[in-house]
């Protein structure tokens, strides 16, 4: 269901300080694709688009760029052979059968990863806006050490506990 909220606004378009561009060169770098394009305005969030496996970005109506990463993070955690077939809201549409939970939070903390190895703040990616209004919890969590679903991620063969966020891979085979 798309997010038609009042307090969504048309965001600015990336100014130079903005994570946008180093976000893009890094997905490029581990290999998930991303394009700038014009989105309509009914997506799942402001301004991204998972289409086929590549993640579609409107800056000009990108909200908060850090979802870019978490959005990244769904496509990562997916299986090699399966990325293709995303698009939409990947909770709803896995192209999987079992359960889906797992892998939102899995995703979480690829983009906290994926956010430390940018050196961008874990705010920008855990917005208030977001994660159901839980956002201070998991940053607060992160903050401690404590990193619920690291399990999934050391299964996943993309880290290990001991060096997380340090990554093995960055995306799942």
């Amino acid at each position: 269901m798309p997010l038609n909220l009042p307090f969504f606004r048309r965001a600015p378009a990336p100014t130079a300080d903005s994570p946008l561009p180093a976000m893009r060169r890094f997905l490029a770098e581990i290999g998930l694709e991303t394009q700038e394009k014009r989105l309509p305005k009914d997506t799942f969030l402001p301004g991204l688009l998972i289409d086929g496996g590549r993640l579609l970005i409107d800056p000009a109506r990108l909200l908060y760029p850090g979802d870019v990463l978490h959005e990244a993070g769904h496509l990562a955690v997916t299986p090699a052979a399966e990325r293709a077939q995303l698009s939409g809201n990947v909770m709803a549409n896995k192209p999987e059968q079992h359960g889906t939970d797992g892998e939102e939070i899995a995703a979480m903390l690829w983009s906290y990863a994926a956010a430390q190895a940018l050196g961008i703040a874990p705010e920008v990616v855990f917005h208030p806006q977001g994660y159901r209004d839980q956002s201070a919890w998991i940053l607060d969590n992160f903050r401690q050490g404590i990193y619920p679903g690291l399990p999934l991620l050391v299964w996943m063969e993309l880290t290990t506990t001991a060096d997380f966020p340090r990554m093995t891979r960055w995306l799942r085979e």
